[in-house]
């Protein structure tokens, strides 16, 4: 996507019936350049482009049939009205978290080149994206791509925003520590494989997957050992999906605090029986993530 929002005609591969794709959880179509076809047929993010109707339904601000987005979490229940507070509603089809009240993190397969954007409106504060009840719209001035992000890893961005939204953030792991576990992941994203986009908030918990047993599964070879974490159930059946892209996977620390440990990037299908999910691992850019932050 380029920085005005219009996107590359690269056919989605979310959803379709190929067997082992590496497809994105998002319904944008990451940015071209630097990635030749061979990635982009293994490394394409959760995308996939819907009709605008479904997205004008529930998307609070209009767009076109190219920006349509929509989608859940599969196998998850409806998230309380506050119970996550820092989640944040993407109007392009993505997800992401208040990484400070006027920046939000997300996938850098989400979003277009660094530099200048206020094509992007986030939306916090709501469960039901039909609901104005204590809904925040903020839009975007700038955004930030992790450098030499090339759709093979390195899957984190940075959205500033117009002003700050008054809800908690969520802290990231700056360690390994809690790499491991039970995490929460949230989102508004497909409720099975190929679904639409979901009105309600639905919130799911996925096990750690190790890097050893993920690899291990067909079409997951291409691991990048310190850079994505696995999490799934081996029976399949829970799941990020589409239009969960960006949207934070965390868990409780010592503190009994929210921590963000990683973010939806891809996976084969959604919640098929051994094929995890795929997540940035938040820990390994940390250390970029705040450095990028403070200077916008």
């Amino acid at each position: 996507m380029s920085q005005k929002g219009a996107l590359f005609p690269i056919p989605p591969l979310r959803g379709m019936p190929l067997t082992y794709q590496r497809s994105p959880r998002s319904y944008v179509q990451p940015p071209t350049e630097g990635i030749t076809l061979k990635k982009l047929l293994t490394a394409l993010k959760r995308c996939a482009v819907l009709g605008a109707a479904a997205l004008a339904i529930v998307s609070l601000q209009p767009v076109s049939a190219a920006q349509a987005a929509d989608s859940r979490v599969v196998g998850g229940t409806r998230a309380a009205q506050g119970e996550f507070p820092f989640m944040v509603r993407l109007s392009m089809g993505c997800g992401g978290a208040l990484y400070t009240q006027q920046i939000v993190l997300t996938a850098a397969h989400c979003v277009g080149s660094t530099g200048a954007n206020t094509s992007i409106t986030a939306t916090a504060g709501v469960v039901d994206l039909q609901s104005t009840s204590g809904r925040v719209q903020v839009r975007s001035t700038y955004v930030y791509r992790a450098p030499g992000y090339n759709g093979n890893g390195k899957d984190w961005a940075l959205i500033k925003l117009a002003q700050p939204i008054n809800l908690p953030t969520l802290k990231i792991a700056t360690t390994t520590q809690y790499n491991t576990g039970t995490f929460t992941v949230a989102g508004w994203g497909a409720a099975t494989e190929g679904g639409s986009q979901q009105r309600y908030m639905l919130k799911a918990n996925v096990p750690f997957v190790s890097d050893a047993q993920c690899r291990s599964y067909s079409g997951y070879s291409g691991l990048i050992a310190n850079e994505e974490i696995c999490a799934g159930l081996p029976s399949g059946g829970v799941d990020t999906c589409q239009g969960d892209s960006g949207g934070p996977m965390f868990r409780r620390d010592a503190s009994n605090a929210w921590i963000q440990v990683g973010i939806v990037s891809w996976g084969i299908g959604c919640a098929r029986p051994n094929a995890p999910g795929v997540y940035t691992e938040v820990s390994t850019f940390a250390s970029a993530i705040a450095s990028a932050a403070a200077g916008l």
